[in-house]
Formats: structure tokens, sequence, C-alpha cells
């Protein structure tokens, strides 16, 4: 495998856990607009990637590979949670 084939199998792999967690802080500004205005975009969409990037790499480890729809379900679980946790919950 050549430097570039890595570097799109390594995009496969986080690109998904990015998108969600950047798109779920979006719609969850959007949707609580009032109780989350004075909470920043980057405070809500930079721990959600991380927890879904760290969640993707934890069900390629438990797995074996990725893309499995228990990984995707974790990824969701765990964005879930840490939006509320860093919207709403002592995380705040």
């Amino acid at each position: 495998m050549g430097p570039l084939d890595a570097l799109w199998h390594l995009a496969n792999l986080f690109l998904p856990a990015l998108g969600l967690g950047a798109l779920s802080a979006a719609l969850a500004k959007l949707l609580w607009r009032r109780q989350l205005g004075a909470v920043a975009w980057r405070q809500l969409a930079g721990p959600a990637c991380a927890v879904c990037a760290a969640v993707a790499l934890a069900g390629l480890v438990a797995f074996g590979r990725d893309g499995r729809m228990a990984t995707y379900a974790a990824m969701v679980a765990a964005c879930a949670v840490t939006l509320w946790w860093r919207g709403f919950g002592p995380g705040r």
C-alpha cells in the first residue's frame, strides 16, 4: 500500500466520525437555539468529533474491521451523550 492509499484509508475511517460530530452539533444549535445560545459551535463540535473518532477506532480494534453497524450505533450514542454533556450537563 502506498502513502496515498494509506491517506485515503485514514480519511475513510475518520470522515464519518467527523461528519457526524459536526453535523449533530450544528443541528443541536439549530434545534435548541435559546438553551445553546451561549455555547459556541466549536465547543460542541470539537469534543463530539473527538469522541466519534475514538469510537471508530475502538470499533476497528474490537471487530477487526471498520464500517460495522454496531460501531456506527455506538458513535451516534456517544455523540449524543457528548453533546448533552457539553451543552446541558455539568461539562458546560
